[in-house]
């Protein structure tokens, strides 16, 4: 039996690349290894020369590593689409999410909120400064460390509202989840996949990618939260040509 090739991602795609590399194997019999981990150290390990043929991270990030040397060029590949959902402990009131407005109101009337030091996070912040907000927030929210999911304080009883990628608190125990932002206040991150410059079998990293972001990974990826709208719309445009 051959060595399965390696991969790194961040959290947010943690499940679906698990379920992914599980049809990949009953289908074709190829073998994916995915470690996942906070974005932030995902992108440090890469940066370090780590032995990895598969990077999943956000399309920001992997421009950069691109550009610095670290991905294969021409590699990228649009992956899926995570937006970020609102969630609380189970059992506790839903707030009012129906425009930016409920939104601010649900932040100012909760108790402690939490958030991610991903994207998800990033955009929280920026919202808070946009609101007048940040001071206030940063009294009264606490930041998940890396790699820890904001859905599992909640569950913990550590904070009454939380603030993730939706994939990462979905099957949550303890958890329910309110709904995604009002659109108006939405972020959405696209995620990519690419071959790390130091893989030795580009031809299985090239297969993988193909089949994670081919029609036969739809199902997957929208039960884990997500959307593949990027590669309908892309593929659309090709056939039309």
């Amino acid at each position: 039996m051959t060595d399965p090739i390696t991969g790194l991602s961040s959290m947010a795609t943690r499940k679906v690349l698990a379920d992914l590399t599980e049809a990949y194997h009953r289908s074709t019999g190829g073998r994916v290894a995915f470690r996942s981990m906070g974005g932030v150290d995902a992108a440090r390990l890469i940066r370090s020369g780590a032995a990895i043929d598969l990077v999943v991270l956000a399309s920001g990030v992997m421009e950069r590593l691109e550009s610095e040397g670290h991905l294969l060029p021409g590699s990228r590949t649009t992956f899926v689409r995570s937006g970020i959902a609102v969630a609380v402990p189970v059992g506790a009131p839903h707030p009012d999410l129906c425009d930016e407005a409920a939104l601010r109101r649900a932040m100012l009337e909760g108790g402690t909120l939490c958030y991610s030091t991903g994207p998800s996070g990033d955009h929280l912040r920026q919202l808070w400064e946009r609101w007048g907000l940040a001071d206030e927030m940063a009294r009264r929210a606490i930041q998940a460390p890396p790699g820890t999911s904001v859905a599992s304080l909640l569950a913990r009883g550590e904070a009454s509202l939380g603030f993730q990628q939706l994939s990462e608190m979905i099957g949550v125990e303890g958890v329910q989840i309110v709904g995604p932002l009002p659109a108006e206040a939405q972020s959405i991150t696209v995620f990519e996949a690419g071959i790390s410059i130091l893989s030795a079998d580009r031809a299985s990293c090239d297969a993988f990618i193909g089949f994670a972001t081919g029609p036969d990974a739809d199902d997957i990826i929208t039960r884990n939260g997500l959307s593949v709208q990027d590669r309908e719309d892309r593929n659309a445009a090709s056939t039309s040509i």
